[in-house]
């Protein structure tokens, strides 16, 4: 995998389009060399229950999925979402589904969907990239370029991190311009899965700090039941917690729960509510 350096962009920025589809292609990349190889199909990754062929169909499922809701978006209808309720479970019930498929039927559609998606990314004008809205099949609606986040998302944390892990490589990590990519998107998911039961009467702030070229420093609101977040332009004053992240790739991995990464300091009784206020999807 390459080990170039990429300047930061936004995700949702319509200038951000030739930087985020390089990065997607090159994790692709990645990702289908490690599917590809006979030998790591049946390998358990550190996607609990997953084996890498399991990573394939999912894949398959989710790419599909949007082409769906594209489809029905271009021509005018209003096609729905889930709700990141049941995203998890379905994701799962739906990826194993797959391994009715012959290995090389699996990665002959997984590729052919692949190739499908990047065409329609690529014909995205830069208007489009932040502005025109796809309903996600879970999410909600998300700009068209959010989708090629979502697949650095797949082939980042599932390639470059499960797979990994999988193979033996216990301290794998992900490439931190796909990770300063996903960043953003760590703060929107945040603020539509938090656990209403776990929330009940906290109103606290805290501080989330992320060292690196990709990061930055927030002040987080949690009160009624609402997750509000905002760029921090002082020292966290007046914040009840403060979590720190050495650089992108820890939060990330950290959001999506693969570890418990970073270090946090303040109130311990507002950590810990932190820690266990979101539900998983």
């Amino acid at each position: 995998m390459s080990t170039a350096v990429i300047t930061p962009v936004s995700p949702f920025d319509g200038g951000a389009k030739s930087t985020v589809m390089t990065v997607m292609r090159r994790d692709r990349e990645n990702f289908t060399r490690l599917v590809s190889d006979p030998k790591n199909w049946n390998v358990m990754t550190r996607c609990e229950g997953w084996e890498v062929r399991d990573l394939v169909g999912h894949m398959i499922d989710v790419m599909e999925g949007y082409f769906k809701q594209w489809d029905a978006t271009k021509q005018g209808g209003s096609p729905t979402t889930a709700g990141l309720e049941v995203m998890g479970a379905t994701l799962n019930d739906h990826a194993l589904d797959f391994r009715k498929l012959p290995r090389e039927e699996a990665l002959d559609r997984f590729k052919k969907d692949a190739a499908k998606l990047d065409k329609m990314l690529d014909e995205v004008s830069a208007d489009g990239w932040g502005g025109s809205l796809v309903m996600h099949p879970y999410g909600g609606p998300a700009p068209e370029g959010a989708y090629a986040t979502f697949q650095i998302m797949d082939y980042a944390v599932h390639g470059q991190y499960d797979i990994a892990y999988g193979l033996g490589d216990k301290m794998a990590t992900i490439d931190e311009a796909s990770a300063g990519l996903i960043l953003p998107f760590s703060f929107i998911f945040w603020q539509n899965t938090v656990d209403q039961k776990a929330a009940e009467g906290v109103d606290i702030q805290y501080g989330i700090k992320v060292d690196g070229p990709w990061g930055g420093k927030w002040r987080v609101t949690v009160k009624d039941g609402k997750f509000a977040y905002e760029p921090e332009n002082g020292n966290f004053e007046g914040c009840d917690a403060y979590f720190f992240f050495p650089n992108a790739a820890e939060e990330v991995l950290t959001f999506f729960g693969r570890f418990p990464g970073g270090a946090a300091q303040g109130d311990p009784a507002a950590i810990e509510k932190v820690r266990h206020l979101f539900f998983s999807f």
